[in-house]
């Protein structure tokens, strides 16, 4: 139907125009669409076909404090690269491979994703429930193992170096993370979680962690694995290129020790005190992390608190932690169901959260990896992510 004949082009523009001035209807305008994030409803979609999220900036990478400005990549989005885990941990990069492996403990078996195209496949099983895992400054992989609870190096040529299963002639609890020096020494956690059915194996009857006796440590399990009782309280460990093995801090000092990593010029050592583990008749550790002074003759001072991650009134437990070249501290965050909470926290040589990484599963442990060392690598529960930072990880694997 043709438009009145009084209504001509230029009347028409005046009315639009004076539709765009009229201050009422300005605020009518429809706001611009948000990117979605962990925290909305519905979910974002992390996976590898999702919709296009990052404006500039990925909606879930939290700045805090300005300084974290400098780390965070622009235009750099968080991605899922894989899923289908029952507890990631672990994650470590091989420099000369181009590849990543993280351990899936439950499942007892070791994963691999591929940096040339993304595949991911199985790396090793049986990994003996293998929980953390690095590279040393050979290149060779490190890792340990709760079930037969001991740390292991694998070597170039294919074979297994056991690089420690006992102290003073008592056999280790389960340990959980390492990390190399370059002095040729390894250091690494010994908590207890291992003692457990779904991680690991429980103690033999009598043990802490089966004190009635009524769970059966060997059903499943190939010979000689489920006849060890938790004989050790938790530690810190530091085995030198030797072979001597040393306790640099004991469980009065930090209970429950899970993490680690060195400052980038290893004066400093930082430990991560989980939860209560299977067996422990003590408090237990209290989800936070501890700093120590590292001399040169190897011995720790000075330690105290270093945070009690606490964020918004919410507890952000860490597990795993990596420093970048900067001495900045990427934490893995457990915030339970608390969503938004959970994923990585970031924080500066001072103890002060700087930024957030929201992811929508619990994570696990974290590391630095690609060719560039620049991208962070998150293992969290079912699932394998990654975002770019503007930073490099300080240390290898």
């Amino acid at each position: 139907m043709p438009a009145p004949a009084f209504l001509t082009r230029r009347t028409l523009l005046k009315a639009a125009g004076a539709v765009a001035l009229t201050p009422g209807l300005a605020l009518a305008q429809p706001k611009p669409v948000e990117p979605p994030t962990v925290i909305t409803t519905p979910p974002r979609d992390f996976g590898p076909n999702a919709p296009p999220n990052v404006y500039f900036t990925d909606p879930d990478v939290l700045t805090v404090d300005p300084s974290f400005n400098g780390l965070r990549q622009v235009n750099a989005p968080i991605q899922r690269l894989w899923t289908g885990a029952l507890w990631s941990e672990g994650p470590a990069w091989s420099g000369q491979g181009r590849y990543l492996v993280w351990s899936d403990i439950p499942n007892n078996r070791q994963m691999r994703w591929l940096e040339d195209d993304g595949r991911v496949a199985v790396f090793r099983m049986p990994s003996n429930n293998s929980n953390g895992n690095t590279f040393d400054f050979q290149g060779r992989q490190l890792s340990c193992e709760h079930l037969a609870r001991r740390v292991v190096r694998y070597e170039h040529d294919g074979s297994i170096t056991l690089i420690a299963d006992h102290y003073q002639g008592k056999r280790l609890n389960s340990p959980n993370d390492v990390v190399p020096h370059p002095d040729g020494s390894y250091w690494f956690t010994d908590p207890p979680y291992g003692g457990q059915l779904y991680e690991g194996a429980p103690d033999a009857a009598g043990g802490p962690s089966n004190a009635q006796g009524r769970l059966k440590p060997r059903l499943g399990q190939a010979l000689g694995i489920g006849e060890y009782k938790r004989e050790l309280p938790t530690g810190v460990y530091r085995v030198d290129p030797a072979g001597k093995m040393d306790l640099v801090v004991p469980e009065a000092q930090v209970p429950d020790p899970n993490g680690l990593c060195f400052s980038p010029d290893y004066k400093k050592l930082y430990v991560i005190s989980t939860g209560k583990g299977p067996g422990d008749t003590g408090a237990g550790g209290k989800g936070d992390m501890h700093v120590f002074d590292v001399g040169s003759d190897n011995k720790l001072s000075g330690g105290k608190l270093f945070s009690d991650f606490m964020v918004d009134g919410v507890k952000c437990g860490p597990d795993g932690v990596r420093a970048d070249v900067e001495g900045n501290l990427w934490c893995s965050s457990n915030a339970g169901r608390s969503v938004g909470y959970s994923g990585v926290t970031i924080w500066n040589l001072g103890g002060k959260l700087i930024g957030r990484i929201r992811l929508p599963e619990i994570c696990g442990n974290v590391c630095f990896g690609g060719p560039k060392r620049n991208r962070l690598f998150m293992a969290a529960s079912q699932s394998l992510y990654a975002v770019y930072t503007a930073t490099q990880g300080a240390a290898p694997g």
